[in-house]
């Protein structure tokens, strides 16, 4: 049995704030939490701001692929963060859920996306210390 917690993101086009945001759980938690990230309607590829930002942080997105948000995916993890995907996320007893209101980087320069992607950060460090405790502490 898995006993890392499961967080999910979504977002609209799962290709930009949804990627970033698993990017950085993935890289901050150092394999402590399973990160899952996909969208209502997926795009065919990542908002390459998205991937240049992120790049800036030493996180690498650029091979990542959008996915469709499934009950699956929502049924399996512990956590569901929504960013923008309105009511089409599924809603399952006994799950956490989350409503992150951040700008949509889709169409923005590189100056717009950079708070975008700096905000996202401030809530995955948040999340990941309400979820995991700190390394000296388990």
């Amino acid at each position: 049995m898995n006993d890392k917690p499961t967080v999910l993101f979504v977002c609209v086009h799962n290709a930009g704030r949804s990627q970033m945001a698993a990017g950085y759980l993935r890289a901050l938690s150092g394999g402590d939490v399973e990160v899952l990230s996909a969208g209502s309607a997926p795009k065919d590829q990542i908002n390459p701001v998205a991937i240049e930002v992120m790049a800036e942080e030493g996180i690498d997105i650029a091979n990542n692929t959008p996915k469709v948000l499934t009950v699956d995916a929502v049924k399996e993890s512990d956590v569901v963060i929504t960013m923008g995907c309105g009511d089409v996320c599924p809603i399952f007893p006994g799950k956490r859920y989350e409503d992150w209101e951040l700008d949509d980087p889709a169409g923005q320069g590189i100056d717009a996306v950079r708070p975008i992607r700096d905000e996202i950060r401030a809530r995955v460090e948040s999340l990941l210390a309400d979820l995991v405790p700190p390394r000296g502490a388990r």
